[in-house]
């Protein structure tokens, strides 16, 4: 049972917004500024599992957390979508005029750049978390700095909103996975997402093999990920997101995949969260 949950970032976060949707309102949250700070909570078993987003509809893949979550062997045991309302704020009685910097999370800024253009005058700076830079403007009381945050760190950090859902597209969602250190204990029959990993030799037509066969298995490709590997330049690894009616499918794709690939290896089984 998952008593807490690491978070990357602190309460008002929309990291925050996902542990109060996906887990039971009495869940623990350990604040962690960065992702490596929350997965270090998650090993030191300070924490029961970690909330981490993978990836936004606007932004695209976070690829650095999916680099985390294969290099320290965790296991994603389900998946949450969020609705990202991005909203500008300040200390009251101030307009966007007054504003001269704006302090958030890259990948906010990221969603946001369109809305900036409009404001030359405003200097884009990024930090470690979105509501972190609201508590920190209401503890020091600055003026002419704003946050982009949720409604939530308005409310929880007393600041006026200047502007409403400054996204770039109207329509923003971010996935989250939740993961843990160990296999998910989800049964069977409850399971029909899979995210895997695996490495191919560098030859013609090796990933087209592997697609037929995910094809002839029964199995919906969700999502396909390359990440470079470091160690041996020029040659990638693919992370993919599959969707299942039978789990035995799946289970039949697995024992073909570990044998057509260089490496092959399960990184979660879980129930999909768009059903």
């Amino acid at each position: 049972m998952i008593k807490s949950v690491a978070i990357q970032g602190i309460k008002g976060s929309f990291h925050h917004i996902v542990s109060q949707q996906f887990f039971d309102a009495s869940v623990t949250v350990n604040e962690c500024l960065t992702f490596d700070k929350a997965v270090d909570s998650l090993l030191s078993q300070n924490s029961d599992a970690a909330i981490m987003a993978i990836e936004n509809s606007i932004a695209g893949s976070i690829i650095p957390n999916y680099a985390l979550i294969d290099s320290e062997d965790l296991h994603i045991v389900g998946e949450h979508y969020l609705d990202i309302q991005h909203h500008l704020m300040a200390m009251p009685n101030q307009s966007i005029h007054d504003i001269e910097e704006v302090h958030s999370h890259p990948m906010a800024l990221l969603q946001c750049k369109t809305f900036f253009k409009q404001y030359p005058h405003i200097k884009l700076i990024e930090d470690k978390d979105t509501a972190e830079v609201a508590q920190r403007i209401q503890k020091g009381q600055i003026k002419k700095m704003a946050a982009i945050a949720s409604k939530l760190a308005a409310q929880l950090f007393e600041l006026d909103i200047i502007s409403e859902s400054i996204q770039t597209i109207p329509h923003n969602e971010t996935r989250f996975v939740i993961v843990k250190t160990k296999n998910s204990e989800i049964s069977e029959d409850k399971i029909n997402k899979a995210s895997v990993k695996f490495e191919l030799d560098h030859k013609r037509g090796s990933l087209a093999t592997i697609l037929n066969v995910l094809s002839d298995c029964k199995l919906n490709l969700t999502k396909i990920q390359s990440l470079p590997k470091i160690e041996t330049p020029w040659k990638y690894a693919f992370f993919v997101d599959l969707t299942f009616d039978n789990y035995s499918d799946f289970d039949k794709a697995k024992s073909i995949m570990n044998l057509m690939a260089q490496e092959f290896k399960v990184l979660g089984e879980y129930k999909n969260a768009r059903q």
